[in-house]
């Protein structure tokens, strides 16, 4: 197997346009270029990060696991951090803490079930209430 490339962030920026265009992504460089006409959200959106640290905006729109598949595709290497560079964009939390845990699902399932069940005996509460009061009113 090839060794994994390493490029500078200097060498990331020179590749900032439509026909020649990198991105970083928690330290990884990726060759977008020939996906910048197949984004779904348009090639503005690459092209406004192109030759930069895209990891803070990729993350903020959460993508799906897809589009990370996508992404493992268009690995170029790693990123050399140098004296001087752009800080790293602030990682976003791992996918275990995004999607919640089964014994959260299971929280929210059961709170869910209560609440409608609370709301169906109230329903039946002021339903028989007013039948009653309609009854003694005849």
């Amino acid at each position: 197997m090839s060794e994994t490339k390493e490029l500078t962030y200097a060498d990331v920026k020179s590749h900032s346009g439509k026909k020649d265009l990198y991105v970083v992504v928690h330290g990884k460089v990726y060759d977008a270029t020939k996906f910048v006409d197949e984004h779904p959200g348009g090639e503005e959106v690459l092209l406004d990060v192109g030759g930069q640290d895209a990891t803070e905006p990729f993350e903020d729109v959460g993508h799906s696991d897809e589009a990370r598949e996508i992404l493992d595709g268009l690995l170029v290497g790693n990123l050399k951090r140098m004296p001087g560079d752009p800080a790293p964009s602030a990682a976003a939390p791992a996918a275990s803490t995004i999607t919640p845990s089964k014994s959260e699902s299971a929280g929210i399932g059961v709170g869910l079930y209560a609440l409608v069940l609370v709301g169906g005996i109230a329903a039946f509460g002021a339903y028989k209430y007013l039948q009653m009061n309609s009854e003694s009113s005849k």
